[in-house]
């Protein structure tokens, strides 16, 4: 009896520590966004200066710049909800690829993006309807399988 106790304390405590950890995004969603308002926020915060939208014809920004750091279109892998919000509110967790690190860094390392930080700028509202905006323009792109002859 006193082994299936420990048995089951031990199993217990290794569950238990199968959990997220606190710091987790686990169970975060913002509310349903929309995605013309989406298009429009990313349009009224001149995202379109240094964004362009696979298959979106966006007007010209004021201040466009001649960097394009391309969004959305045929992918190998779904840029995920997730990612899309935290690519907004911490743009420099991850710096974009295919660019020279001094188009889209602000220093020697690259490790600072050039994108704004617009959180105290941007509506719960405004970041739920760009999320759903861009999430919308992402195509997953089928793998094209490797033909393998027959093992005999």
């Amino acid at each position: 009896m006193f082994r299936y106790l420990i048995a089951l304390s031990v199993a217990a405590v290794l569950v238990a520590g199968c959990g997220p950890a606190p710091q987790s995004g686990r169970g975060f969603t913002l509310p349903e966004g929309d995605v013309a308002r989406g298009q429009a926020t990313f349009v009224e915060l001149q995202c379109n200066a240094c964004h362009k939208v696979k298959g979106v014809d966006l007007p010209a920004a004021e201040n466009a710049t001649d960097l394009s750091v391309a969004l959305g279109g045929k992918v190998a892998r779904i840029e995920t909800y997730g990612e899309l919000v935290t690519s907004i509110i911490n743009p420099s967790h991850k710096i974009a690829k295919g660019y020279a690190k001094e188009e889209v860094t602000t220093d020697a390392e690259g490790k600072h993006s050039r994108m704004l930080n617009y959180n105290e700028i941007v509506t719960v509202e405004q970041l739920a309807d760009l999320v759903t905006f861009l999430q919308s323009h992402y195509e997953l792109q089928p793998v094209d399988m490797t033909e393998y002859p027959p093992y005999l």
